[in-house]
């Protein structure tokens, strides 16, 4: 008999539903209680990748969607699977980032039982859902893939986020008798027409106008480039906008909001454009964007225009107050903004009696009285003060790109090497090169998360840069690589454990303890695992890193190139 035949159960409603929505791959391990779950993948084509860990299964979920585009999906067996996992789609949410776990859960009419049945938890999916978007306990097999239909609709309309879907035991094990749930788009907002005429107004008549881009633009990006272009305006972004416009671009500033030089500019700008951003202090490390007297509170005297788009409306006068609030799909604002403004239509530029363009034409380049790229030029020579672009992290990152190539996509994690390097060295060209959380600056959230992009796109060149004590915390995933056959070159820059934190103590008068940390020899793990080692001391990275990438990048096995630093 077929797998139709025999079982037609909750699980099949659930993968059957992924199926139908596009989804080739999940990350999990399987368990006693999610086998319902694991029996139908094969079926419907659906790869499953199985890390060491259930966080290093979010967070390889999380580099799959930042690489393809598509949200990762985790499942998680019950009880440790699913709260092994949480901190990676606490993850997920902190950056608006979809996600969908499916677990399986106690059966119906259990609930709050406790009478001690294996990885029996009070409430799963009540804990969860106070740290996501949404968990949803199912009641039937129809219920439960409706439940992922909707998640879909959901990260295509909404401000994504990870959702979490919990299926009873006797609803997954249990028959199922209804049909696939047809994917349907959700409803976004509707776009206003006077707020993107009041837009357009208020950007005809600016000289200094200066855009801001979040993650929440980085499904626009083409449109983007089009708004930075057609109006001669400077872009700057956060870590998550990250190669929205390529950073080689004459009018891209990076993702460098931290740099004063940038958030003296943005105070200094007439019109300010915040594309898809809460405009965290995760990216502004204590400085404001926009002419503030603090976070929140505007300095009127300046007599700056603020406009703000974002799907979320509660993201809208987030750390900055606007006067003009678009809550829409930032491509879908900025197709409309620039159609009132004539940008990309040739025909709709006005000209005066002696033939120049006129002010009210697309955008404000004319009567800008400094070009976008020279206040891209002029902000940039103030650089060297606002930045060390020689410190460790950014060294080898740039190294790491020699090698690698200028398309290639690197994972960091929350160690001074990333945000301290990679987000500011790395030239990005496209909006997916960057795996990274600055929100949540989560530990052991680099080498899964490069896994999963590789997973997404085996021919891209995937590296992974982060410290050791970052690297400590899913190593185990150097063996997941190995057995996937990834080729993935793991860049472990080894200060001796929690420096920062160390630099911390002393500036507080704390003699630092519990901060100088014992390691292993990371190329020897490595070449451990199945992969292959090399270990290069900071002074000869110049010399041997690029070359250790490249080959690196030949293998079909990971490599664990240990950068001992100060050694």
């Amino acid at each position: 008999m077929s797998t139709e035949q025999n079982v037609r159960n909750g699980g099949r409603a659930v993968v059957a539903t992924l199926a139908a929505h596009g989804v080739d791959t999940i990350f999990g391990i399987p368990g006693t209680h999610n086998l319902e779950f694991y029996r139908h993948l094969p079926e419907f084509g659906i790869r499953a990748v199985t890390p060491r860990h259930e966080q290093g299964a979010g967070y390889g979920a999380d580099g799959y969607f930042l690489a393809s585009g598509k949200p990762g999906v985790v499942i998680t067996t019950s009880g440790p699977g699913l709260t092994n996992v949480i901190t990676a789609a606490a993850t997920a949410y902190a950056e608006s980032r979809p996600m969908l776990i499916l677990s399986p859960g106690v059966p119906t009419g259990f609930e709050r039982a406790d009478v001690g049945m294996l990885h029996e938890t009070k409430d799963s999916s009540g804990a969860v859902g106070h740290l996501l978007v949404s968990s949803q306990r199912t009641r039937t097999a129809e219920g439960a893939a409706q439940a992922v239909a909707e998640a879909f609709a959901m990260f295509d309309s909404a401000r994504p986020g990870p959702v979490h879907i919990e299926v009873p035991l006797d609803v997954l094990e249990g028959a199922w008798n209804g049909s696939v749930p047809v994917p349907f788009a959700g409803r976004r907002p509707g776009l206003d027409d006077h707020v993107v005429s009041r837009a357009a107004e208020a950007i005809r008549a600016a000289k200094r106008p200066l855009i801001i881009a979040g993650g929440g633009a980085r499904g626009a990006h083409a449109e983007v480039a089009r708004l930075v272009e057609g109006l001669d305006a400077p872009l700057a972004t956060t870590a998550n906008g990250k190669g929205i416009v390529s950073e080689t671009h004459p009018l891209s500033l990076g993702s460098n909001v931290r740099f004063p030089s940038v958030q003296a500019e943005s105070a200094a700008a007439d019109v300010l454009i915040v594309l898809g951003s809460e405009l965290a202090d995760s990216d502004l490390w204590g400085g404001v964007i926009g002419a503030q007297t603090n976070i929140g509170v505007r300095d009127e005297s300046a007599g700056q225009t603020v406009i703000r788009c974002d799907i979320d409306p509660d993201q809208l006068n987030k750390n900055l107050p606007g006067d003009i609030l678009a809550c829409a799909d930032t491509g879908e604002f900025l197709t409309a903004l620039m159609s009132a403004l004539g940008i990309g239509n040739d025909s709709a530029a006005s000209t005066n009696d002696d033939g120049t363009e006129s002010s009210e034409s697309n955008g404000s380049a004319a009567s800008a009285k400094e070009s976008g790229a020279d206040r891209v030029t002029r902000i940039r020579e103030s650089w060297a003060t606002d930045f060390d672009f020689e410190a460790i992290g950014a060294r080898v990152t740039r190294l790491v790109e020699e090698g690698a190539g200028s398309t290639v996509v690197i994972s960091g994690d929350s160690s001074q090497v990333t945000y301290d390097g990679t987000v500011h060295a790395l030239t990005a060209s496209t909006p997916d090169q960057l795996l990274y959380m600055p929100g949540f600056a989560t530990l052991g959230y680099g080498i899964p998360a490069a896994l999963g992009a590789k997973v997404a796109d085996p021919a891209r060149p995937v590296v992974c840069i982060l410290g050791d004590g970052a690297a400590m915390f899913s190593i185990q995933e150097l063996m997941t690589a190995a057995e996937l056959g990834l080729g993935i070159p793991f860049v472990v820059v080894d200060n001796g454990g929690y420096a920062e934190i160390e630099g911390q103590m002393v500036d507080r008068d704390i003699e630092p303890f519990a901060v100088r940390l014992a390691r292993p020899d990371f190329a020897k793990l490595g070449e451990s695992m199945g992969g292959a080692g090399v270990t290069i001391a900071e002074a000869d990275i110049d010399s041997a890193l690029p070359q250790a990438i490249a080959e690196a990048l030949d293998r079909t096995v990971p490599t664990a190139i240990h950068i001992t630093v100060g050694h």
